[in-house]
């Protein structure tokens, strides 16, 4: 009888990015055109903010509050709504795709397909974009896609050791061990431990 292999808690790593391959990603989107504008915009949310794709799909206009630079997250996973400030190269990016390229429409929806017909975009097709983006970049991760960049951001939020508690409300996590595997993922201590640096670090 051959025995499955026994899986333990919190063993699988998360698949984040770095900073230079997040550049390279976001540089790899050609905003000349709508579907670029839109794309910028989206992966911006994805990377900032840690949203999930449906969050991103789910967004509203009136989600975005221009007076108080604020962003409206309502209904997340864990069962409440966040507000985020709005990040200045975030809100660019935004009222870019919305005053130039968004399709006009009587629907509400912030984020809508760029060729007909003309409906709001699916969080299917958020994380498809991510995907695409990610390849073209040449970036090499597990199942590519939106989460990549939900990943990346709370590993930024770990590497600047904000406690998990903060993070995890910050991205909207169920519970604190979805944020606490990104404590295995310490960059820095593995390279000194590649060097022959860091005995004091084990």
């Amino acid at each position: 009888m051959v025995e499955s292999p026994r899986r333990y808690r919190l063993a699988e790593l998360p698949r984040s990015i770095s900073r230079e391959e997040t550049e390279r990603l976001l540089k790899t989107v050609d905003r000349r055109g709508p579907t670029g504008k839109r794309d910028y915009a989206v992966l911006l949310l994805l990377v900032t903010y840690g949203l999930r794709a449906r969050e991103v799909a789910a967004l509203r206009l009136e989600d975005i509050d221009w007076k108080h630079d604020r962003l409206h997250v309502r209904g997340r996973k864990a069962g409440h709504s966040a507000v985020y400030p709005l990040v200045p190269v975030v809100g660019e990016a935004l009222l870019n795709y919305l005053q130039q390229t968004r399709p006009r429409s009587a629907g509400r929806a912030l984020f809508f397909r760029a060729l007909a017909p003309h409906t709001p975009l699916s969080w299917q097709a958020v994380s498809l974009r991510a995907r695409h983006y990610l390849r073209k970049a040449g970036i090499k991760v597990p199942r590519p896609g939106s989460h990549t960049l939900r990943h990346t951001c709370v590993q930024r939020l770990v590497d600047a050791h904000l406690p998990f508690k903060t993070i995890g409300d910050f991205v909207g996590h169920r519970t604190p061990d979805a944020t606490a595997i990104y404590a295995k993922v310490n960059l820095e201590a593995l390279r000194e431990v590649a060097l022959g640096h860091g005995e004091e670090v084990l």
